[in-house]
């Protein structure tokens, strides 16, 4: 349901969402991209979803009604098929005698409410939801991975069973006939359906002797989803292989491609890894959306004197930040946020990836490619020949790259770069291994920042105390005097509280959270590179030592912030265990 500029200005800036400036900023973007006004007022975080769906139904006079965290008793999803619910955007939530309540994002589709009404005999109430409320509906419909291929092999058990391609079969002519088969489409299609509803990040494929098993990385923990016959393992890997482009005739040497996956309007960008094993040929497909949108430094995890750290850093005109933290920690999503922060026309941004998992408007992005030799350091040294301000480079690995980089940021350049390093500190001793001068290091660092991720809690949890065991841990990582101080600093805790007081939060799990959490947010450790910290750094000090001033300074290691979440009802205990303690 659509709402004329001029009607939909007139209500906004009576109830003060947003400005006048703001508001005709988005009607000449609008106009400019020819995309709807509601779509550019949400898309640039002017206005959110809720808001807009509450100032319609002020507008229209129908109610609105939040779904976003809530569960539907079966027998009610039952009224309204799925097929109709997704196809229309209308879901029912609820039934009494002879009216049935549903939500939807149109309700002046009438057509729709007609078809409903006569199918169900019931009289039909509309109300006004949000997208977010709608999809969480939807997947309370589906059936579990596991129960739609019992129903599909079921189904096309003959077709199932004449999948077989010998492995290692060199023919690509019968392996792409294979990939083409009915059967062998469906179950990559809902695989690929089933990982996107789950948010998951990476599918992986595993070939054994007997079966394929099929897991799904969801929230940064790998999860078994399903498996699968051994002999159709050839044609699933064909198949995949035909979507990315890659040689359906090599089986001894590993294959990177990409494929574009488009589910229910939701667009992904598939990134495929080939990699030959014993039993086969094993993939893993990282998920992409293409849809998403960026994170503010708040909303990743960042606050107080950590977010003033990197917001006063790149304000700087040079100098470089670097992003710390193992394999899949959030490095490149960071980085991604702080290039949003700094994308304005007057600047040129440039970037060096391997590779590029999302595409920003207004920033030149390279692809890294080693097999024709575009390497960072040959990529970074020809981006200083594009009149660049800003420059992102994905991850420092050789000395090349690291001379080029502190170059760049001592000749008027602010360098956004990533490093393998276990914390803040660790990123100095790295960079003079690769043969950096610490001089130059004291010269060019304006901050490092280290971070993992864990896992979010669902709004259903419980109150804790820790147990013995797990406070030995605490205390074995973590100062008790020092977490105790920004405990009472942040309100968490009275003064004079001990550690065996206080209350921390365990996961409860629900239909819509079945392990208690949803989502992922940061843990960090901000290191500004202080006066006294470029001393340190010049004469050649150890990270320990580094790290011990900072912690005087007022830094908090990543310990600290992950233990104050914890106190928060942010994350579990046990998480932060997982991903820093040892």
């Amino acid at each position: 349901m659509k709402l004329d500029a001029t009607r939909l200005k007139a209500f906004i800036l009576d109830t003060d969402l947003i400005g006048q400036k703001d508001f005709d900023k988005a009607l000449r973007m609008s106009k400019k991209t020819k995309k709807p006004l509601e779509e550019v007022l949400v898309d640039h975080r002017l206005i959110t979803h809720d808001d807009l769906a509450r100032l319609k139904a002020y507008i229209t006079g129908i109610p609105f009604i939040n779904l976003e965290k809530s569960i539907i008793p079966q027998e009610i999803l039952d009224i309204i098929p799925e097929p109709l619910a997704r196809s229309n955007n209308i879901v029912p939530f609820k039934k009494e005698k002879k009216s049935l309540e549903v939500a939807m994002l149109d309700p002046q589709d009438l057509q729709t409410i007609d078809f409903i009404k006569k199918k169900s005999n019931l009289k039909i109430l509309p109300r006004l939801t949000t997208p977010e409320g709608i999809k969480n509906v939807l997947s309370q419909y589906r059936k579990t991975l596991k129960a739609e291929f019992k129903d599909f092999i079921e189904k096309e058990s003959e077709d199932v069973r004449s999948i077989k391609v010998k492995s290692g079969d060199e023919n690509p002519k019968d392996l792409k006939k294979v990939a083409e088969e009915m059967p062998v489409i469906r179950i990559v299609d809902t695989l690929l359906k089933h990982a996107a509803m789950d948010r998951s990040s990476d599918i992986h494929i595993e070939p054994n002797e007997n079966e394929v098993i099929v897991r799904y990385r969801i929230d940064g923990i790998l999860h078994d989803a399903m498996t699968l016959p051994r002999q159709i393992a050839p044609g699933l890997v064909a198949r995949i292989k035909v979507l990315s482009d890659l040689k359906l005739d090599e089986h001894r040497l590993p294959q990177d491609g990409r494929f574009k996956f488009n589910n229910d309007g939701d667009k992904y960008s598939i990134r495929v890894s080939c990699l030959p094993v014993l039993n086969g040929e094993k993939i893993v497909m990282r998920l992409l959306s293409e849809n998403a949108k960026g994170y503010s430094l708040e909303e990743l995890g960042l606050r107080g004197e950590a977010l003033e750290s990197i917001e006063g850093s790149i304000r700087r005109p040079t100098g470089m930040i670097l992003v710390t933290g193992p394999t899949g920690s959030g490095k490149t999503t960071t980085l991604y946020s702080i290039l949003e922060i700094l994308n304005t026309p007057e600047i040129n941004i440039s970037t060096i990836e391997d590779p590029i998992e999302y595409q920003i408007p207004r920033i030149n992005q390279t692809q890294v490619r080693p097999k024709i030799g575009l390497t960072f350091s040959n990529g970074l040294r020809s981006l200083l020949r594009q009149d660049p301000d800003i420059i992102m480079v994905g991850e420092i690995r050789d000395k090349e790259t690291a001379a080029l980089a502190v170059n760049a940021a001592l000749t008027g350049h602010l360098v956004l770069s990533t490093l393998h390093t276990n914390d803040a500190a660790g990123a100095i001793p790295r960079l003079v291994d690769m043969g950096v001068e610490p001089f130059l290091l004291a010269s060019t660092l304006n901050v490092v920042l280290a971070q993992r991720l864990v896992r979010k809690l669902c709004d259903g949890k419980k109150e804790m105390k820790l147990n013995s065991a797990t406070m030995k841990k605490v205390l074995k990582n973590c100062d008790a005097d020092n977490l105790l101080k920004i405990l009472e600093e942040e309100k968490v805790t009275k003064t004079k509280q001990s550690i065996d007081q206080i209350k921390f939060f365990q996961p409860e799990k629900t239909k819509i959270c079945p392990e208690g959490f949803k989502g992922r947010v940061g843990i960090y450790e901000v290191l500004p590179i202080t006066e006294t910290i470029k001393e340190l750094i010049a004469k050649g000090a150890f990270s320990d030592q580094i790290k011990d001033q900072a912690v005087k300074e007022g830094m908090r290691t990543m310990v600290e912030d992950g233990l104050l979440k914890a106190t928060q009802g942010i994350t579990t205990i046990e998480e932060v265990l997982r991903v820093v303690m040892e």
